[in-house]
């Protein structure tokens, strides 16, 4: 018993093409069929048509011999002339008797063949008599004449009626056999569309079970229905959300392992420095005092650098960790300059926000922080003064957020580089402190989890960002 779900796709594929082709092949067929049957009809009709025709031409002829002979024989009452004239009519009769059978009404046969006894009754009569009969065997020709001319009008006409049935039959085959292409057509593409969206259907879930597992939501359990290969795809899928799950538990233990070996210490030695610094463990030269200065600003750097990679690493894994609802994206970076408002006003700074309300499928807090990242660096690069710009545009399927400021901008060998982890450019504020390297890494951690793109844009003298999320409604 066929069964679609202990069926592979390619078997399903193969059937539908079968079947298609099976469809179609019905449909040539049957048309084959029907001009064949034409065919051998209209070559059947242009046959008989000829000998229906070479009949009244045999008729016409053999009634001219019939008459020759019959004329003779009264001059010259040879006996030889009268039996070419019997054998003639013998002639024309089987003639006549051909075209009788369909061609032609039975009077006019019938008024024939008693016209031709007639004629013979004449040329059997007494030999005083045989001169007398010229009048009557000429009239009796003349009769003949006409009933060759009405016989031969009447083979024209069954001609003309057979050739009408022909087209009729023609035209009537090749409507039916139009309406059956057309059938064949339509439900050609009826199936090919059902087998379509039926084998689709299964492939549609597995690509949606792929941009779930780029999208890390690995919380959300992968069961693909439908043929055998497509079904065991969706195990393998399964077996790569619960692997990637179990990784991302072990990366977050790391993590946390991590933070507490080296922060505790680090902790431990920079308590040490600060208590050798104040003399604890008794006074210290000035050269002494000079190590443990360097000893406290380096562990304080190394302090600050893993605590740099941790925030970098946790904003990594939380990434993968999105929480989605339906957000409204320019509110939400009204929002955010709100928040931020102590920052820029400190600065005198002004930022605008254009665009009109647009929803997409987003994690609130996650763009929110990326945005933030992407702000704070605007504000710590624009001067006194300036405006930055924020943007949301809609395109098909995608919405777009770009904001731009009026500082140094980045210069041409940081930009390949600018969303590396703890890559800081040359151009640096000289009246703020030194940054990290990870903010923009951040940024692009947290866009990229979205399944959308962040680019540095080079179209002015300030940084342009320009943010692709999907999901758009």
């Amino acid at each position: 018993m066929f069964s679609p779900q202990r069926r592979s796709f390619r078997q399903l594929l193969l059937v539908a093409f079968l079947l298609i082709a099976a469809l179609l092949s019905a449909a040539s067929l049957r048309g084959l069929y029907l001009l064949e049957g034409l065919l051998r009809q209209s070559s059947e009709g242009a046959r008989q048509a000829v000998a229906r025709t070479a009949d009244a031409q045999v008729l016409a002829e053999r009634t001219v011999a019939m008459e020759r002979a019959a004329r003779q024989y009264l001059v010259l009452e040879d006996r030889s002339l009268r039996q070419r004239f019997d054998d003639t009519t013998r002639d024309a009769a089987a003639a006549l008797a051909r075209l009788s059978d369909t061609d032609i009404p039975s009077n006019l046969a019938q008024d024939w063949r008693l016209t031709a006894a007639t004629i013979q009754s004449q040329l059997y009569g007494p030999e005083v008599s045989l001169r007398g009969s010229e009048a009557t065997i000429t009239t009796a020709f003349r009769e003949l004449d006409g009933i060759n001319g009405a016989i031969a009008e009447q083979v024209r006409l069954a001609t003309e009626a057979r050739n009408q049935l022909l087209m009729n039959k023609l035209d009537a085959g090749r409507a039916q056999l139009w309406r059956q292409i057309l059938a064949a057509i339509g439900l050609t593409i009826a199936l090919a569309f059902a087998f379509g969206l039926w084998l689709a259907r299964p492939l549609k879930r597995l690509e949606m079970a792929v941009v779930s597992l780029g999208e890390n939501r690995l919380d959300q359990p992968i069961d693909i229905r439908g043929p055998t290969d497509v079904r065991l795809l969706g195990r393998r899928l399964e077996w790569l959300r619960l692997r990637l799950a179990e990784l991302d538990s072990d990366k977050a233990r790391f993590l946390r392992h991590v933070s507490h070996e080296l922060k505790t210490p680090l902790a431990a030695l920079r308590e040490g420095v600060s208590l050798l610094e104040d003399g604890i463990a008794g006074t210290l030269s000035g050269s002494q005092r000079e190590v443990a200065r360097i000893l406290r600003q380096n562990t304080a750097l190394l302090q600050g650098q893993i605590e740099d990679l941790l925030r970098f690493n946790a904003a990594a894994f939380e990434a993968r960790q999105l929480v989605r609802r339906n957000t409204e994206l320019t509110a939400l970076v009204r929002e955010l300059v709100a928040q931020q408002r102590l920052q820029w006003m400190a600065r005198q700074l002004s930022v605008v926000v254009r665009g009109e309300p647009l929803q997409a499928e987003v994690d609130p807090d996650k763009l929110r922080a990326a945005l933030g990242n992407l702000l704070s660096n605007a504000i710590r690069f624009s001067p006194v003064g300036a405006t930055i710009h924020f943007s949301v545009t809609r395109l098909p399927e995608r919405a777009c957020i770009d904001i731009r400021d009026q500082g140094p901008g980045v210069a041409s060998a940081d930009r390949a580089r600018i969303f590396e982890p703890f890559y800081r450019g040359e151009r640096q504020p000289s009246d703020a402190e030194r940054g990290s390297g990870i903010g923009l890494s951040i940024v692009h951690e947290y866009i990229t989890a979205h399944g959308g793109q962040v680019a540095l844009l080079d179209d002015g003298p300030g940084a342009h960002f320009h943010i692709e999320l999907p999901h758009a409604a």
